[in-house]
């Protein structure tokens, strides 16, 4: 049995967000946003950074030491999907990986995560000729509430070894800004016999308990004295946890073949300290061995350690974005091909039935009406594909379905749906399903807003479809085009038809590429099956499909280096101090 009808509210009448409510002056937009961004917001209470490290690990070749790496792996309806995984560490036992996972932490979820550690071969990167080495599950509350959490490694058939694996759990405090740290070093000590040494450096955190927190390990320059390491990101509260006197310890490393690296020196600092390294100016550092020190007379320094520059980067939020005036552009593109069947029919997926909405109102009002709260004029250009129109019964991929192709705009969610009542016996639904078209034609509007340089437009494309998608290689390489452009696509897929295919747009399993091989810029592709959600209440879905947008909104903006309009008051109450 469906949903029933009073519960997706709002078709025919105006619903809960809808005409009557929704229609708000522009000074209220940003309370209605606020209100109803908790609906895919506020139950994340906060991020948090997980670091990993393993005591133990053995190759199963006895003879060498393995390449570890972790994988984080979260389940989602009773699978496992990769979220992110660490960098591999060649030849090591007793590995502490450098990066950092960052998970949203739900109180009221219980979030399943599973570690696994794999030996990855240097010729291949890929897992397929990895070495399981073991894996471990645990929920992240388990992690978060004992801060450190060190359990086994389980290897297939849940035996346990000797080996184990150690998480720490650290909550992002509300600074999320990050320093971008560029580090260079001349003189350093020789420490090869047939050649100069391979220096890496190693940045610790140390913290009030006096133990020390791997922040960062750059990456290893061969066979020099002077070398200048790669520009990194890490966060502000990683580095120091917001806390600017707090003292970081780092140690500059020979790096030796079989994982037994040669200590050359070390120096302490702060992130204050490192400041000075802004606007142009160099920060440095002697490089002391305590030991040559102390034994040496005329010991100066194992070399000279230079901090480049040192650029502090603002984090915006969402709602910094929201309250700072960007509005979110919300078009619809709807299916007409001839698979949906006839819409006189009681059979047909476009079937207007007096008490029951179909699927594609559900769907269109499920997510219209949040989007709506984002959109000071509530006017949304609504188009259909796959029909043919009148007057001359064309196929038409992108035509307005108010058939006013100068004003595609109707007026409110409201104004969507009896757009689409009206149009549908006008049409000849036929085919095929091509939607690179539509795809395109609102990236055309979201070009002409890059040309700004401002926050003030952000495009959601709503897809509802029927079937697979027949030109597959021209959605793919108009997804490529617009991940570089302020806008996010939504495919909600209704009816029956196997799907599968439609999965590899959501970027999510791996990275989306053009046929020519160009790769997504940033994910911003969801796709989810209308019947997942029959007998869901609205929210559900309308959750569903809007929760990566607040994240594809702010890496957009913040990777463009673009700031909100105006600074809230929230927001500039978050500023880190000079």
């Amino acid at each position: 049995m469906d949903t029933p009808a009073e519960e997706w509210h709002g078709i025919g009448t105006s619903g809960t967000f809808g005409t009557e409510q929704g229609m708000k002056k522009m000074s209220n937009i940003y309370e209605s946003a606020a209100n109803t961004l908790g609906i895919f917001n506020s139950p994340c209470l906060t991020k948090v950074e997980l670091r990993v490290a393993c005591k133990g690990i053995s190759d199963r070749d006895a003879l060498s030491k393995p390449d570890p790496c972790v994988i984080l792996k979260m389940q989602s309806h009773g699978q496992w999907f990769e979220v992110d995984r660490t960098e591999v560490i060649r030849t090591c036992i007793n590995p502490v990986f450098s990066k950092l996972f960052t998970v949203d932490f739900y109180f009221e979820e219980v979030q399943r995560l599973r570690f696994e550690v794999h030996d990855i071969s240097s010729n291949h990167n890929g897992l397929k000729e990895a070495d399981f080495l073991g894996g471990m599950e645990c929920t992240l509350g388990q992690i978060v509430s004992q801060r450190k959490l060190s359990k086994s490694l389980l290897k297939h058939g849940n035996t346990a070894g000797k080996s184990s694996i150690t998480v720490i759990a650290e909550e992002l405090s509300g600074n999320d800004d990050y320093v971008e740290l560029s580090f260079s070093a001349r003189k350093l000590d020789d420490k090869d016999f047939f050649s100069k040494s391979d220096p890496f450096l190693e940045i610790f955190r140390v913290n009030d308990d006096a133990t020390q927190q791997l922040v960062h390990r750059t990456e290893v320059v061969m066979n020099n004295l002077n070398p200048a390491w790669k520009t990194f990101k890490v966060s502000v509260n990683s580095l120091c946890s917001g806390d600017q006197d707090r003292r970081l310890k780092c140690i500059v490393w020979d790096w030796d073949s079989n994982g037994k690296h040669d200590f050359i020196g070390e120096f302490s600092s702060t992130f204050k300290e490192m400041r000075g390294a802004m606007e142009g100016r160099q920060v440095q550092w002697e490089c002391i061995n305590p030991k040559y020190k102390a034994k040496k007379k005329n010991y100066k320094n194992s070399g000279i350690v230079i901090l480049n520059q040192c650029k502090i980067h603002k984090m915006h939020s969402f709602l910094d974005y929201i309250m700072g005036g960007c509005q979110i552009q919300f078009t619809v593109a709807i299916d007409f091909t001839a698979s949906n069947g006839d819409p006189r029919n009681s059979c047909s997926l476009h079937y207007i039935h007096p008490y029951q909405p179909n699927e594609y109102l559900k769907a269109l009002v499920a997510v219209g009406e949040i989007c709506q709260d984002y959109d000071s004029d509530k006017m949304f250009p609504a188009f259909g594909f796959g029909a043919r129109i009148p007057p001359e019964y064309k196929v038409s991929h992108d035509f307005a379905i108010n058939f006013n192709e100068d004003n595609p705009e109707c007026a409110g969610i409201q104004g969507v749906v009896e757009a689409y009542q009206s149009c549908l016996p006008k049409l000849q639904l036929y085919g095929p399903t091509n939607i690179a078209p539509i795809i395109q034609k609102v990236a055309k509007s979201a070009s002409e807003e890059t040309n700004t340089k401002e926050a003030s437009q952000y495009f959601i494309l709503l897809i509802l479809t029927d079937g697979v998608i027949t030109d597959m290689a021209d959605t793919r390489e108009a997804i490529v085009h617009a991940s570089h452009l302020p806008m996010s696509v939504i495919i909600v897929g209704v009816g029956n038809a196997d799907f599968s295919d439609m999965q590899m747009l959501d970027g999510d399993d791996g990275i989306l590429r053009s046929p020519k091989g160009e790769p997504v810029l940033r994910d911003i592709v969801q796709f989810v099956p209308f019947r997942n959600f029959k007998h869901a209440s609205p929210s559900a879905l309308a959750k569903s499909v809007l929760a990566e947008v607040p994240n594809q909104v702010v890496d957009y903006y913040n990777g463009k280096g673009i700031k909100p309009k105006c600074m809230s008051e929230y927001e500039s109450s978050r500023t880190l101090a000079p």
